[in-house]
């Protein structure tokens, strides 16, 4: 299904709150495909939002689940004592749980949602079968081409293919707790090529796509479809908050690699909370997503996650039925180019 798009755009699933039921329906009304995010979402509220969605839309769209890892071990208790005292607000309880995973598996299952992508980790064999048996198309996330070998082994449909390059999370099935990175660093054209060369799989690309020409590269490279999130956050569709769109739209901040906000490498703009705690926080998932919940709940952009892709400054705001049809017209001209600058052999 997914090399049958309309428009091989799919605008990305963002934790948080930015990806919305009208999202996912104006990226789907356009030709592309739109994901709603079930990662720190309670079961309720994405059933909820999957209904909504479903109300809005006829045309196919995704969900995609946070897979729980290992609890760490790691000691949080002077990283909370930090952030207590940077903070206006207390802190919350690091704890660790499972993200709800089995009841949401088991929830799209039944609401037969027609693709369903996976992020930290894999879905057992088992329950891979099991989605195709309620007709959905499963996809792993994945950063290197041994984690694109283990995606393939259990039989997934497609791969996410995500550079480091990318806004948010990195999808990385485990955190070495040493490189912010979580491991060894892929740009996205390298990631897709090194994994396009071991996996025969349709690829989704992933990192720092923001104009219809990377659209077109990514698809020169060999990917089905390019997954944009950056691009999407200022379309008035999506849920992100207002100091947020705000520090996107001044494009004056770098980015950066960090654990600081929730214990998990994600590439994010650098405000105060990054700068001071990268060097100091735990690999600990989702302690410290939960240590900092209130703290980045204030509002305030100095101590807010603010995830965000390399190139998101080139980002331009539009509707998203608008933005997926203006890459649509940037990519068919940019192949258009290309085919007109290379002589024929």
């Amino acid at each position: 299904m997914l090399d049958r798009l309309e428009v091989p755009v799919i605008a990305a699933p963002m934790a948080g709150g930015a990806s919305t039921p009208e999202l996912v329906a104006e990226v789907g009304r356009a030709g592309g495909l739109g994901f709603l995010a079930a990662g720190y979402l309670n079961l309720e509220a994405v059933a909820t939002q999957i209904k909504e969605t479903m109300a809005l839309t006829d045309k196919p769209f995704g969900v995609n689940l946070f897979v729980p890892g290992v609890k760490s071990t790691v000691d949080v208790s002077a990283y909370r004592d930090r952030v207590r005292s940077q903070s206006p607000t207390e802190p919350g309880e690091p704890r660790w749980d499972d993200d709800s995973f089995a009841a949401k598996l088991e929830l799209v299952m039944a609401m037969r949602v027609p693709v369903v992508s996976f992020t930290f980790g894999l879905p057992e064999p088992h329950d891979v079968h099991r989605l195709h048996a309620a007709g959905s198309t499963v996809v792993a996330t994945v950063t290197t081409p041994a984690e694109a070998r283990q995606a393939a082994a259990v039989g997934v449909d497609a791969l996410c293919v995500q550079g480091c390059d990318a806004g948010g999370h990195r999808g990385t099935f485990a955190d070495d707790g040493v490189s912010p990175g979580g491991g060894e660093l892929f740009g996205v054209l390298a990631a897709l090529r090194l994994v396009r060369a071991r996996v025969d799989l349709p690829l989704i690309a992933a990192g720092g796509l923001v104009h219809g020409a990377d659209v077109a590269a990514v698809l020169a490279a060999g990917a089905v479809a390019a997954q944009l999130g950056t691009a999407f956050l200022t379309c008035p569709e999506a849920g992100t908050a207002a100091a947020y769109r705000e520090a996107l739209k001044s494009g004056t901040r770098r980015t950066a690699l960090t654990r600081a906000f929730s214990g998990r490498p994600a590439r994010g703009l650098v405000n105060r909370f990054l700068a001071e705690n990268s060097a100091h926080a735990p690999a600990a998932y989702p302690e410290v997503h939960h240590l900092t919940k209130p703290v980045r709940a204030t509002g305030d952009p100095e101590l807010m996650s603010l995830w965000a892709g390399q190139t998101y400054a080139l980002a331009r705001p539009a509707p998203a039925a608008e933005l997926v049809a203006r890459l649509r017209a940037e990519a068919r001209a940019a192949l258009d180019s290309a085919a007109m600058r290379i002589p024929p052999l």
